[in-house]
């Protein structure tokens, strides 16, 4: 086997499906524990809880039917519109029918290929900011948990990229805000799935509470943005400009300031949760192997990673893109797309009787052995140029369809460029054996923050690790 490929820590498979209160056990504590061995051989696996049919697809063409060629006969899973619509609102993320249609078109040229430049400048400016807030720690050998400063990384990087504002003053009320929400109130819990809709539960109107203040805090935050008039001014251009400046091509129709406001939660809540996710699984696997931080140091050492150059560096950057998708593939963020099935369906060689859960989980299938040759095995090989291109269908780390995550370029951009920036400054090491294991709640995440220590590059460098540790 290559020194660049190599097998991580294998999470815990069950051997048997869960039943009954098992089932909705494991969707609250950890999905994983949902899908045993034959879940990754077979073409449908079908489950119940509460009496009612859960119906998980593997087959390509019954995904592909279920997320594109009849995606309208499948909604949104109730308990997930009532977890996430205090914090996003009317956004993409759980708008419907026409409405999201309109804001879909309305978004779009804001996340077209000739914005890459405007928020790469932004992530490259940040990523200096995190670079040398990490030099102090690896001087001192001390150690670093990534898991938190990621989640706080990728609030700030969002912040200002979405901004052009220092994130001092909000950063902080940000970070409090979605800890609290993703630690515990973004859980589903037992009332959640138990309850109608339209009956609150304790944990709904301590949602609402948050809801207040979260939005409470955006509004603050783009009243300040539009009052500042950067634009106008000469200043850094960001996405609320592009936002702000985008028209639907059919009605010339723009924005309104509270549709603003929650395209703009819609993504801080969705991005910042999936990059926390990504940039961390992918920082783990790095430690994990050392040769892998090589080819990405030595790939990002001929390379300009400062703000004016950012774009082509990001494009150049193909072994660190290639890892940064491998790590997506092994430890998706949307470990698992839930539908409700309105009407019955055929998809592939299932049969959906209406009302039945349908679940689509990247986890599953970018694990599958009938999809993937030793899909235990990272090798990021599979992600770099001339390499065959994954099944259609069988790769979805961002989704697929017409709901496939919009800002998913540049989520790979300022994660990509992130970790280039790292590996280039600091070896990575982990400073215990015990393997961190993937638990899939609202994202994958791990079981324990493990604790990192940075080693920074170059003699002088090395000169001051040696003192330290003296």
């Amino acid at each position: 086997m290559s020194e660049l490929r190599f097998v991580p820590p294998p999470p815990p498979v069950p051997e048997k499906p869960l039943k009954g209160f098992a089932l909705i056990d494991a969707l609250r504590t950890n999905v994983l524990k949902m899908w045993p061995k034959e879940a990754f051989e077979v073409p449908v696996l079908a489950q119940e809880a509460l009496g009612k049919p859960i119906i998980l697809l593997n087959e390509p063409e019954a995904v592909r039917h279920v997320l594109v060629e009849n995606e309208q006969n499948y909604t949104r899973s109730p308990i997930r519109i009532r977890i996430l619509r205090p914090v996003v609102r009317n956004g993409l993320l759980l708008a419907e029918g026409e409405f999201w249609r309109h804001s879909r078109r309305i978004a779009a040229p804001a996340f077209s290929p000739r914005a890459l430049p405007i928020l790469t400048r932004h992530f490259a400016l940040g990523a200096q900011e995190i670079i040398a807030s990490l030099e102090g720690p690896a001087a001192r050998g001390a150690p670093v948990n990534f898991l938190d400063l990621v989640r706080y990384w990728s609030i700030d990087l969002s912040g200002k990229s979405m901004f052009s504002l220092e994130m001092s003053d909000f950063g902080p009320r940000m970070h409090a805000l979605m800890t609290r929400y993703v630690e515990h109130l973004g859980r589903p819990f037992l009332l959640d799935v138990l309850l109608p809709m339209h009956i609150s539960s304790p944990r709904d109107l301590m949602r609402r509470r948050l809801e207040k203040s979260w939005m409470g805090m955006l509004d603050e935050v783009v009243e300040k943005r539009l009052q500042a008039k950067r634009m106008e001014a000469g200043g850094e251009r960001d996405l609320l400009d592009l936002l702000r400046e985008a028209r639907d091509p059919e009605s010339g129709a723009e924005f309104t300031r509270e549709q603003l406001r929650d395209q703009v939660a819609t993504m801080l809540v969705a991005g910042q949760e999936t990059t926390t996710s990504g940039l961390f699984w992918t920082i783990y696997l790095l430690a994990l192997n050392p040769a892998l931080q090589e080819r990405i140091a030595a790939e990002a050492a001929e390379l300009d990673l400062g703000p004016d150059n950012a774009a082509q560096a990001f494009q150049a950057l193909t072994f660190t893109r290639a890892v940064f998708n491998e790590a997506l593939r092994l430890y998706p963020p949307v470990f698992m797309i839930v539908r409700k099935a309105v009407a019955e369906d055929k998809a592939g060689s299932a049969t959906i009787p209406p009302g039945a859960t349908v679940m689509i989980a990247p986890w599953v299938l970018q694990r599958h052995r009938q999809y993937w040759q030793e899909p235990e095995v990272f090798d990021p090989a599979r992600f770099l140029p001339g390499a065959p291109r994954p099944q259609p269908m069988t790769y979805l780390p961002f989704g697929t369809g017409p709901r496939v995550c919009i800002g998913a370029q540049f989520a790979t951009a300022l994660s990509v460029l992130l970790i280039a920036s790292i590996v280039r400054r600091f070896r990575i090491e982990l400073t215990s054996t015990r393997p961190a294991m993937p638990v899939c709640v609202a994202t994958c995440r791990p079981d324990h923050a493990p604790e990192f220590r940075l080693h920074p590059r170059g003699a002088a460098s090395g000169t001051a690790v040696a003192q330290a540790a003296a």
